[in-house]
């Protein structure tokens, strides 16, 4: 350990958080404070999506998947695309139709209020429990640099990111989503160029390792109907579909997404956006998943026990970059952290103030609603703090925060679905379908040995099937009295 590492993280985190403390909205309202004003450009926005969609849970998870399997992962970035086309086509007009803050007023515009707190409370507990899972995933790079305990790490990380979230908005969250992208996607760069050189005979001699043990494998197209098909998470047709379900509901229906997009000046450039942040998933995905294969390929050569999978990219930077280089490249993968942890924190107190407490409406009107968000956020990350220690026993943060997502996101995905796609199923109709969603999903998850990346496509199914047979048959005994 170096002191000149220590001193790089501390100017990072102190710099990164002076920059977001810029853009502090003061009582400009609510508009301001959870959409930054609608004035972000669209490749700004898409950064942002970026940042978010990736996190911690992927700088640490995904080379800990190659590490161990294969570039298998990749297959879910197709589905990726495809449900970015189908929010572009379906839900884009619906949300750029008047001025909404959250996802879940669309719910309450066409079924009704109950349907909207249902959907919100869902998004609530789905996100808290996700974020949970990457707040330890970043106290885990924390315990490797600093030598604390979990526990320690898990509140240093959520203390400061509260500090500047407390005072800034959505415009804060977004640019420093710009900076943070950049700087652990050079930290990356730089990291695998390092892990090359250390490995004897570079890259050529890497490569025929790693081709030999089928370590470049990306496509799995082996179809048949059994469980064991179903069993497996990264085949071809789990991607394309699971990717595909996951992706539309986190961004077609999840707050912490929805927020950016509806962030954007108009339709066109929330489109722009969103499609253009998937050139920069699929890129970043690839090189996260490369620097798990040379991981795979230099602990191998070194002989002896490597570290755990979720710890040994972390590790790796900190004990073989360069001084000052490993210390910016520590200080990213925090700062980053630090960034999306902010988006959630604001993304789940807007959804409290505006769905639950009826945003500007209540007491002091917008002023009086900022109060409100500000206390919420403090009460979310109080929250958010409990959670993250108990997913100390994940077995991978990227796979555990991704199963906690799928299993509600189908029953929110459908009950979109449901209200964007017909007109007659009404509220009782759409809450029965989310129950039967919900249970659909937990059934899979715990009765059978089904693969997290189908939870998101079963659930909406069952959502959406149910909801339009509970209106069928709430018509029919109508008819019947």
């Amino acid at each position: 350990m170096h002191i000149f590492d220590f001193a790089v993280i501390g100017l990072y985190l102190a710099g990164i958080t002076w920059f977001g403390a810029r853009f502090r909205t003061g009582e400009k309202g609510l508009r301001a404070y959870f959409l930054g004003g609608c004035e972000a450009p669209w490749w700004a926005i898409a950064l942002s999506i970026v940042s978010a969609e990736t996190s911690t849970l992927t700088i640490i998870g995904t080379p800990a998947l190659a590490y161990t399997g294969n570039l298998g992962f990749l297959q879910l970035v197709l589905g990726y695309l495809l449900a970015r086309i189908l929010i572009s086509a379906v839900f884009l007009p619906q949300y750029f139709r008047g001025e909404m803050f959250t996802a879940y007023e669309l719910m309450r515009r066409r079924f009704g209020e109950r349907i909207r707190k249902l959907t919100a409370a869902i998004f609530l507990g789905t996100r808290a429990l996700a974020e949970g899972v990457r707040v330890f995933a970043v106290s885990l790079v924390i315990s490797i640099v600093l030598g604390t305990g979990e526990m320690a790490s898990i509140v240093l990380i959520s203390g400061l990111t509260l500090f500047y979230t407390f005072e800034g908005g959505m415009t804060a969250v977004i640019w420093t989503d710009v900076v943070q992208m950049g700087v652990y996607v050079l930290g990356a760069l730089l990291s695998l160029i390092v892990i090359v050189e250390k490995i004897p005979g570079g890259w050529a001699h890497a490569a025929a390792l790693a081709g030999a043990a089928h370590k470049f494998a990306i496509f799995d197209f082996r179809c048949a109907p059994t469980m064991e098909f179903l069993a497996r998470p990264y085949s071809f047709w789990a991607g394309l579909a699971g990717g595909c379900f996951l992706t539309t509901a986190s961004h077609g229906t999840d707050q912490l997404m929805v927020q950016r997009l509806l962030s954007a000046r108009n339709e066109r450039d929330s489109r722009k956006a969103l499609l253009g942040s998937w050139v920069l998933v699929a890129f970043q995905f690839t090189l996260f998943l490369l620097i798990g294969v040379l991981l795979w390929v230099y602990y191998g050569g070194l002989g002896g026990t490597p570290p755990a999978a979720d710890r040994i990219y972390p590790q790796f930077l900190w004990n073989n970059l360069p001084p000052g280089l490993a210390g910016l490249a520590i200080a990213a993968i925090l700062a980053a952290a630090m960034a999306n942890l902010s988006a959630a924190l604001n993304s789940l107190s807007s959804t409290v103030v505006v769905d639950f407490l009826g945003g500007g409406a209540g007491v002091g009107g917008e002023r009086g609603a900022i109060g409100r968000a500000r206390a919420a956020t403090v009460a979310w990350a109080v929250a958010l703090v409990g959670i993250a220690y108990a997913a100390r026993h994940s077995h991978s943060v990227l796979e555990a925060g991704l199963t906690i997502a799928a299993i509600p996101s189908g029953a929110l995905l459908g009950v979109f679905l449901l209200g964007v796609l017909t007109r007659r199923p009404g509220e009782w109709a759409a809450i029965a379908g989310v129950v039967a969603g919900l249970a659909a999903a937990l059934a899979v998850r715990f009765e059978t040995p089904v693969a997290f990346t189908w939870y998101v496509m079963i659930g909406a199914t069952a959502t959406f099937l149910g909801g339009l047979a509970a209106s069928w048959l709430g018509r029919a005994v109508e008819r019947v009295r």
